[in-house]
């Protein structure tokens, strides 16, 4: 699907995200990948074979103190 030089990851890869996008509705919070991948602004993706890969953003540190 991707015809960059170097190609973009696959969908399957770990590395998915790198891919470049294609099509940006941040209005809509969505954007597609090259490679078939919807990334949602919330971190979700839709993958082309329909799988769901749940939102995945990093866990806020809290920092507290111990009294």
């Amino acid at each position: 699907m991707c015809a960059h030089n170097p190609p973009c990851p696959t969908a399957m890869a770990p590395d998915r995200e790198a891919a470049r996008p294609v099509a940006h509705r941040p209005e809509q919070g969505w954007s597609l990948l090259c490679n078939g991948v919807l990334v949602f602004e919330d971190t979700g993706e839709l993958l082309p074979g329909g799988r769901i890969v749940a939102p995945h953003r990093p866990l806020a540190l809290t920092v507290g103190s111990a009294a």
